[in-house]
């Protein structure tokens, strides 16, 4: 099943949201466009478990920043264009919604929180690992948790397999959301954390990371536990 839009009205412009989707296709392009240093950003930029929890890279010409920053860093690089084009795709139909409940200060720390925790769950996993993990998956799976104890009664509209074809149908977020957590916890014990490339543990802490810190953020900030709006975007 594959979102394509949600039904909920949101009172603010996305302007967080929406300004990490544009850092992140920047990023990418950059990556293509740069030559060697594009090549070996994720290396030098990704987050690689084994590196981190030493305190750095062994190798002084992969050391472009202090090595603490690759746990933000490696949010806003991506592997190829369908790794980009599918996170872009989750940020723009859910990343509006958790905006607006959480405020724009509000969702970027909750982004870049959720993130570094999607990685450290991931490092959990193969500390030991020296495969570089990069791409904004772990922070929007954050996104999708906090959407799940924020808007489960959201409708969705998801394309789905009916019979042969596939279709558009319409499906309430929590049954979409739970479907996608069921989906990576299967990955993750098939794969040990990660198969085919895919970081499953990293959306999974990411995932429940987003449904515990999302309340947090409201309690905190004192904002109000969003209601479903009766309003819905033209379809």
């Amino acid at each position: 099943m594959i979102p394509i839009s949600d039904e909920n009205a949101t009172r603010h412009a996305p302007v967080a949201s929406r300004t990490l989707l544009v850092a992140c296709c920047v990023a990418w392009l950059w990556q293509l466009l740069a030559g060697p240093w594009g090549t070996f950003a994720p290396a030098a930029l990704g987050f690689t478990p084994a590196w981190f929890l030493a305190g750095g890279s062994p190798e002084p010409w992969l050391s472009w920043a202090p090595f603490s920053v690759n746990i933000v860093t490696y949010l806003f690089l991506h592997g190829g264009w369908l790794h980009l084009g599918g996170n872009m795709l989750f940020l723009w139909i859910f990343g509006d919604d958790v905006e607006d409940a959480l405020g724009q200060p509000g969702f970027i720390l909750f982004y870049l929180g959720c993130g570094m925790l999607a990685a450290l769950a991931q490092a959990a996993v193969d500390p030991s690992s020296t495969v570089p993990i990069v791409g904004a998956s772990g922070a929007i799976s954050g996104i999708l948790g906090a959407f799940l104890v924020l808007y489960p009664r959201a409708q969705l509209n998801v394309l789905a397999p009916v019979f042969v074809v596939m279709e558009v149908v319409r499906l309430p977020a929590w049954l979409v959301l739970a479907f996608w957590f069921g989906v990576q916890l299967l990955y993750d014990q098939s794969g040990g954390g990660a198969a085919g490339g895919i970081a499953f543990r990293a959306h999974i802490g990411g995932f429940l990371a987003g449904m515990v810190l999302a309340p947090l953020f409201l309690l905190v900030s004192r904002r109000p536990y969003p209601a479903l709006s009766p309003a819905v975007r033209a379809r």
